[in-house]
């Protein structure tokens, strides 16, 4: 259900963790770069893709994420 969300507000699939903040309001870019540096739950293995040295994240890997992150806390 979160893939379709994503596909039906037009974001796409991958996303500079510099621009996140313009498709979703939460987590801010500090919390992502916090993720990535930390590697929390997986977050850097899981959704952070590289180009060179740009890292996007990929949308319906980081809603995957979130999902499963929610599931390990309860």
């Amino acid at each position: 259900m979160s893939q379709n969300l994503a596909l039906t507000n037009n974001v796409p699939e991958l996303i500079p963790v510099s621009r996140f903040n313009e498709f979703a309001q939460y987590p801010s870019v500090g919390a992502i770069r916090q993720y990535i540096f930390n590697n929390t739950n997986g977050f850097k293995d899981r959704v952070v893709r590289y180009m060179g040295k740009r890292q996007f994240i990929k949308m319906s890997e980081f809603y995957r994420w979130v999902d499963d992150s929610n599931k390990k806390e309860v």
